[in-house]
């Protein structure tokens, strides 16, 4: 008998320091599929977690991938196109579900207070970058591979991004939300989606060094004595730090947060000079995305302007449900990962075809505040 035993979604494991304080540590354990986020890996870290949270004896937590190739590659979508494409156009109970409890633990890892560190090796997209984006202390190395592309497949860049695209530097977050950019270690400390940049061959000495460090009791005194390590090992390998894309053509970004209009920002986009591999990758990327996302950034924007972390959340599950039911959403996912003939029937031909109801339907949230499943969100403990 042939013992098949399958290994769990997620491992969980703790180190203990020299003066007895514990060290949380999660590893999505997904190799295979780059780790993507799956619902089963949110319904086994949301708990764990919070009792880590709640631990008096772990000082800190870290999230890690299996294998070399990715922190997490972004939401496990396949699941969520079988269920939209099951009943296209109507409300989809499971849609609610994952992208609810996503939302969830998006916002514990903003709010968990005790140093979360992340290691943000390879691959991070999308949903990994909504595990990175809040956590205290972000990691990344020289195979580091930033992005939000869900241009194209008719969604957008979610998990918080109406909240951490907003506080980047003047026009970034418009360019790499329209375009789906991947960016490199350098590019993300640029515009804060990173702390610190470690090479990945250096993690046993981040690991023996958060084993040697006297944790105590006081939130802030941990969350320096982790900085001051991550610092240390830092200040030795900036010779291997990439250079920013993002930096080498932020002139040009900056001048989109003046423009008054999607369509001049995307002209403009267009029109931007050079000729090197990456800003001709990100100028197709926005050819080949969805015009109904482009209005959904653009609006995000906007409006993630004024609202609190809670509230970005809170507006994003609206627009991630209603999403799920327009079809825009199932046909990207289509055309890209499942048939992969790369060749979507857009809903619209352009940004101009798009109707204003279209996109007003889509931020109406689908519940009263009362029955908004996110409602308690920052208003009690999280």
């Amino acid at each position: 008998m042939n013992d098949m035993t399958i290994a769990p979604v997620v491992l969980f494991d703790t180190l203990q320091a020299e003066n007895g304080k514990l060290i949380g540590v999660a590893t999505l354990n997904s190799e295979k599929s780059l780790n993507a986020l799956s619902l089963a890996m949110v319904e086994l870290l949301l708990p764990q977690l919070q009792v880590w949270k709640d631990d008096p004896q772990i000082a800190m937590v870290l999230l890690q991938g299996a294998g070399d190739k990715a922190f997490c590659a972004g939401g496990d979508i396949r699941d969520l196109y079988h269920s939209m494409k099951q009943q296209p156009g109507e409300f989809q109970p499971y849609v609610q579900d994952f992208f609810s409890k996503e939302y969830h633990l998006d916002y514990l890892i903003h709010t968990f207070e005790k140093p979360v560190l992340v290691w943000g090796n390879g691959i991070v997209m999308g949903g990994g970058l909504g595990l990175m984006a809040g956590a205290s202390h972000r990691v990344v190395t020289v195979t580091s591979r930033i992005a939000m592309p869900e241009m194209a497949i008719g969604l957008y860049p979610d998990v918080g991004g109406s909240w951490f695209l907003n506080r980047m530097p003047a026009g970034c977050g418009l360019f790499l939300g329209l375009t789906g950019a991947s960016i490199n270690a350098a590019d993300a400390k640029f515009i804060d989606l990173a702390d610190h940049f470690i090479p990945h061959d250096k993690k046993s000495a981040v690991l023996a060094g958060l084993q040697q460090v006297r944790w105590g009791n006081t939130v802030a005194l941990n969350h320096q004595k982790l900085s001051d390590l991550l610092l240390q090992l830092e200040q030795q390998s900036l010779n291997q730090q990439p250079s920013s894309q993002v930096r080498a053509h932020q002139h040009s970004i900056a001048g989109l947060a003046a423009l008054g209009s999607l369509p001049a920002t995307m002209d403009a986009i267009l029109a931007m000079p050079g000729d090197d591999v990456w800003l001709n990758k990100a100028k197709t990327s926005l050819q080949y995305g969805s015009p109904i996302t482009a209005h959904i950034v653009y609006r995000l924007l906007q409006l993630g302007q004024s609202k609190i972390l809670a509230d970005s959340f809170r507006l994003e599950l609206g627009l991630s449900v209603q999403c799920g039911k327009l079809g825009e959403f199932t046909e990207g996912v289509r055309a890209l990962l499942i048939d992969k003939d790369q060749q979507p029937k857009w809903l619209y031909s352009d940004v101009a075809s798009v109707p204003v109801h279209v996109i007003d339907q889509l931020f109406s949230s689908p519940w009263d505040a009362s029955e908004h499943p996110l409602q308690a969100l920052g208003r009690v403990k999280a």
